[in-house]
């Protein structure tokens, strides 16, 4: 099993930005939660381009020998989830992620938000610890 890094979810990040998803948040909850250190959430805005971040994460953490254990909701595309042990990647439908509002669940743990850059890099954009 490969461990992740908060490098691996930066990459991550990036990965995601560079398929114009947006709304990056990269949480932090190693503090309050034993199963995961970090958990990524980002929306597409179709049905379409959530399935690409999906693919460009798969190709982002493949890269780096990073396999997930599980990948939930990919037929439907709403709502994904891929399991990368030390790593949960949430990717919704814009729709989807307000209705569920999973960072409210997580709202005292550091929080990083990420936005593109004019170059096409990612940007650290927001750090809450």
């Amino acid at each position: 099993m490969s461990t992740v890094s908060k490098d691996d979810a930066i990459a991550v990040a990036d990965a995601i930005l560079e398929k114009k998803g947006h709304d990056v948040v990269m949480l932090e909850i190693s503090s309050v939660a034993s199963y995961a250190d970090y958990v990524l959430i980002c929306s597409g805005r179709s049905i379409v381009q959530v399935k690409a971040l999906v693919d460009a994460i798969q190709a982002c953490l493949k890269q780096r020998h990073i396999h997930p254990l599980h990948i939930e909701g990919l037929a439907e595309a709403r709502w994904v989830l891929l399991d990368y042990d030390e790593l949960i990647i949430h990717v919704f439908l814009e729709e989807a992620r307000y209705f569920y509002d999973l960072e409210r669940l997580w709202s005292d743990v550091p929080r990083t938000a990420f936005e593109e850059s004019p170059h096409g890099t990612s940007a650290e954009m927001h750090h809450d610890d």
